[in-house]
């Protein structure tokens, strides 16, 4: 049976499962996955865990020795098996095939790994274990659908969130739940049953380290590039991801052309506002960078931005940190920029 992680809990109460596929890339479902199911699984009896990690040099004979021979501590066992890429050649598939259609007694299976394709999902050794049991695949939660989810964490963290402060946790973390659930938690020892604003947030975050991405998007909003440069030098320093810059500039720069383009077709900029749920602080920055950035400097800043992904992936001879303050001057002055390829090594 296929379901849901926001299905999870309900799972449970409609009895037990001997076996659990959990694969996605989203790593804080997949923890709280795992610790859901093998808290609901000790709940039952299983105490003792069997773990393997398969590769291609993985002896399955192994797995088959354990799930046949008696516990020394325990008469349930969870074995777990974690799959990467959730390829377990030939042999592999006639275990998990035989494990599918014959279960050994007082096993419980979990197995998780990364996103599987449908093809994998159609196996015989994949569609016998689910048969028997659950599949559950792990998603990115959708930008529309991440407020409530955010309200629902806090909610059950006891952390008592403004609607503002909602919407701006769920700007500056969304693709990254694991660091906002660790936030979320931190708010709650902080500021317990307290009503948390947006201002309480930021310093908080600003006090963690000198400059972060936040800060980086309010000083190009504001035709601040000398600020820019500063935090995005900075950034590098300490040791940032220069792939986490490039998406959440590439986000920002997506939404100021999509307003800006609602904004020349006479859409209303306090419905725009309202759209892109920008809060009433954030506003004059967003009204600063609409009056100021020209429409083609934003494709032009986009273009270039998708370079700078490109190379940073591809090769080594360039400091893609470099690249980005290029991006951030070409969104005033891509008129200029353009002229010059961003392809040039750093000295």
């Amino acid at each position: 049976m296929k379901i849901y992680h926001n299905q999870l809990t309900q799972t449970f109460n409609k009895g037990f499962k001997p076996v659990w596929l959990i694969f996605g890339d989203e790593p804080w479902q997949k923890l709280n996955s795992l610790e859901c199911i093998k808290a609901y699984a000790k709940n039952m009896g299983f105490s003792e865990i069997i773990r393997f990690n398969v590769d291609d040099k993985f002896d399955w004979s192994t797995l088959v020795y354990e799930c046949q021979s008696m516990s020394l501590f325990a008469n349930q066992r969870i074995i777990e098996l974690e799959i990467p890429n959730a390829k377990v050649g030939i042999e592999g598939a006639k275990v998990l095939t035989s494990f599918g259609e014959q279960l050994p007694q007082d096993i419980m299976f979990i197995i998780h790994g990364s996103k599987v394709d449908a093809a994998t999902t159609k196996k015989k050794w994949f569609s016998s274990l689910e048969k028997q049991g659950i599949y559950l695949p792990l998603y990115d939660i959708e930008h529309t659908h991440l407020p409530r989810w955010l309200h629902q964490q806090a909610k059950q963290l006891g952390v008592n969130l403004s609607n503002d402060a909602i919407t701006f946790f769920a700007e500056y973390f969304e693709g990254n739940l694991l660091a906002l659930t660790q936030e979320l938690e931190k708010l709650s020892i902080i500021f317990q049953q307290q009503r948390i604003e947006v201002e309480d947030i930021e310093q908080i975050i600003i006090k963690q380290t000198k400059f972060n991405p936040f800060q980086l998007i309010d000083a190009l909003l504001t035709q601040q590039l000398t600020k820019c440069t500063t935090i995005i030098e900075s950034l590098y320093h300490e040791g940032n991801s220069a792939g986490q810059l490039v998406w959440i500039l590439h986000k920002e720069l997506q939404q100021l052309a999509n307003m800006k383009r609602q904004l020349e077709q006479g859409n209303a900029v306090e419905s725009i506002y309202k759209q892109y749920r920008i809060w009433d602080k954030r506003k004059p920055l967003y009204k600063s960078a609409l009056n100021t950035i020209h429409t083609n400097n934003i494709d032009i800043a986009v273009a270039r931005l998708a370079q700078v992904d490109l190379l940073s992936k591809t090769t080594n001879e360039y400091n893609a940190f470099i690249l980005l303050i290029d991006v951030c001057f070409s969104l005033y002055h891509g008129e200029l920029t353009n002229k010059f390829t961003l392809d040039y090594e750093h000295h």
